[in-house]
């Protein structure tokens, strides 16, 4: 008689979803990947996620998506606990990836607009600047946005779980507009328009409808935004209109923040960790 043998269950992945200073909308993408989110959750635990759910569990966590910039004390180390805690990091969204909407407070000194934001600013314990995930620990993957792209959120999570290398796209936001059709507002109707520096995911959504892009997903790979503002102030933008085209969503992020100081906006604050690093794949 044949002894029976033993067999063993593989645990799980485990997914976990942190938020740090943002506005939860990263997060809302992927509720509302429904029913792929649905499919997730019968191959992954969700391990926190408190978008979605009370329950937690302490990890360690195979992968862990991170929304949100680190803006005070408690944050930067809560942000060093989590990625002692994970194998991969994926930051989403223009706060994790660039500082997002709020690093537009890195223009001016440490503190100078809390009295104008808070009745008693003495209680707030904030860092000098809103700084991206990067600055204060390695990141796996960027997903850039705001918000992010549901394709390229689940695109990261298969090709993760799976052990590939997920294929994020590094191009500008005008191979889409030629993929879509959509005349160069630039070229053709020299409109203030930042899609030849800004990185695709959004479908060209703006041009489609004839609004010049916004910068939404933050730089390409490869920009060259001194050639566009010069452009730009040609077609008769004033200097200081093209440096808040580039103030916005992604102020913080160096291209673009380079690009609105040399049209004569303010200096950004440097928004490198002590090491210097702002790295991420």
């Amino acid at each position: 008689m044949t002894a029976p043998t033993e067999t063993t269950t593989r645990p799980r992945p485990s997914l976990a979803v942190w938020k740090f200073a943002s506005c939860d909308g990263c997060q809302l993408t992927l509720l509302d990947c429904e029913d792929d989110l649905l499919a997730l959750t019968e191959t992954v635990d969700i391990a926190h996620f408190t978008e979605m759910s009370r329950s937690t569990t302490a990890g360690p966590y195979d992968v862990s998506l991170v929304e949100g910039s680190i803006t005070t004390p408690a944050d930067a180390e809560r942000i060093v606990e989590i990625r002692a805690r994970s194998v991969v990091v994926v930051t989403i969204g223009a706060c994790a990836t660039a500082g997002g909407i709020q690093g537009l407070r890195n223009f001016a000194a440490s503190g100078a607009y809390a009295s104008t934001v808070y009745a008693h600013p003495e209680y707030i314990d904030a860092l000098d600047t809103s700084a991206p995930i990067s600055a204060h620990i390695d990141v796996d993957y960027e997903l850039h946005g705001c918000p992010i792209d549901q394709g390229q959120l689940l695109e990261v999570l298969t090709a993760t779980l799976a052990g590939r290398t997920p294929v994020i796209p590094g191009h500008p936001v005008c191979h889409e507009c030629k993929s879509r059709g959509t005349v160069c507002l630039v070229v053709a109707e020299s409109r203030a328009c930042l899609g030849p520096v800004t990185r695709a995911g959004c479908g060209a959504l703006c041009p489609a409808v004839g609004r010049g892009c916004f910068g939404c997903f933050g730089p390409a790979d490869t920009t060259n935004t001194g050639s566009l503002a010069s452009h730009l102030v040609d077609a008769g933008t004033a200097p200081v209109d093209v440096s808040r085209l580039f103030a916005t969503f992604n102020a913080s992020a160096p291209a673009f923040a380079k690009e609105a100081a040399a049209q004569g906006g303010p200096v950004s604050v440097s928004r490198t960790g002590p090491d210097g690093h702002e790295g991420g794949r």
